[in-house]
């Protein structure tokens, strides 16, 4: 099951979506051997970048990236408007340093440092042109106190608030074979609601945020978004309405390439890549999503540096990669 569905409440300004992924969380698993608490965190992760980049409105990618200097040094996930996702995770620590009951905080947010950046990068951006970013810190400051947030569900919560000023409610469960979510974003009164005046439109809004409350770990982990659907809102169903829309399919996919690798080897310059040629006979790499490897000789390498398209500048690998 790698499915996420989206429905509308026609009686309250809500557009929610419910995922569930097996396959495509297990196909990042696989390729990497973080411990238990880190899986947990980047699973939650996952299903929050699935959740967000199905309201995308342009063909393109969105990168959640939570960066501090705890054990988590670097963590990155990154969903295209298809659905299509990859994930990594960079570590500062040893992986045995790491208690399998570890929190967020422990991990992303040592000396108040985490800090979550979402950014939005359309495919068809024009030469030059920055992407959308909003970057928003990993603790929540109030009444003065600074505290950090306790799951992936608060940290996309804040920078929600903070970046977006949506009204968005979140539910994230990961574990070592599943992934699910649940969202729920508030709707402007006007446009489709409009038939709801403001009192209405709360109460709405306060309706299906106490429903969604009741979702449970297990059933986010076990049941298939149809199923949830129908669970929670049956009696909104039935009073009101809720309407679905046909389930998406999700999917690991990793974009990396031979030409991609060559444009950072122009980027790290000719007498550094000569440098690692002279200690090490070849300049070898592999993914950190996928972790497919990758092995450029020395004529490889004077290709890289003298042709003047990357497309001419790197040869099909002779045997793997």
């Amino acid at each position: 099951m790698n499915e996420l569905l989206v429905f509308v409440c026609d009686g309250a300004p809500v557009r929610g979506e419910i995922v569930s992924i097996s396959t495509a969380w297990q196909a990042v698993l696989e390729r990497r051997d973080d411990p238990p608490a880190v899986r947990r965190i980047l699973g939650d992760f996952v299903g929050a970048a699935t959740l967000l980049s199905a309201s995308l409105k342009f063909d393109g990618t969105l990168i959640i990236q939570a960066q501090s200097k705890g054990p988590i040094q670097l963590l990155v996930v990154e969903c295209k408007s298809d659905l299509s996702m990859r994930a990594t995770v960079k570590l500062s620590v040893d992986p045995s340093e790491i208690s399998d009951q570890a929190s967020l905080g422990e991990l992303l947010d040592a000396s108040h440092s985490g800090r979550l950046v979402i950014t939005l990068d359309p495919s068809d951006r024009e030469p030059g042109q920055a992407p959308y970013q909003g970057i928003v810190a990993l603790q929540d400051e109030r009444n003065g106190l600074i505290t950090p947030v306790s799951s992936a569900a608060e940290a996309i919560g804040l920078y929600m608030q903070n970046s977006e000023q949506l009204e968005t409610r979140i539910w994230l469960a990961s574990n070592d074979s599943h992934v699910g979510g649940l969202l729920l974003q508030r709707l402007p009164d006007s446009g489709g609601h409009a038939h709801l005046d403001p009192q209405s439109a709360a109460e709405g809004w306060s309706r299906i945020q106490t429903l969604g409350e009741t979702i449970t770990d297990e059933e986010l982990l076990t049941l298939t978004p149809d199923v949830i659907l129908r669970r929670l809102f049956l009696e909104e169903s039935a009073e009101n309405g809720v309407r679905s829309f046909p389930p998406r399919q999700i999917r690991f996919s990793c974009r990396c390439s031979r030409t991609k690798v060559a444009d950072v080897l122009r980027m790290l310059g000719e007498e550094e890549v000569k440098s690692i040629l002279a200690e090490q006979g070849c300049v070898e790499t592999i993914c950190e999503f996928c972790a497919k490897p990758y092995r450029f000789d020395a004529v490889d390498c004077l290709q890289v540096f003298k042709t003047s398209l990357l497309s001419d500048a790197t040869r099909p690998p002779s045997s793997g990669h």
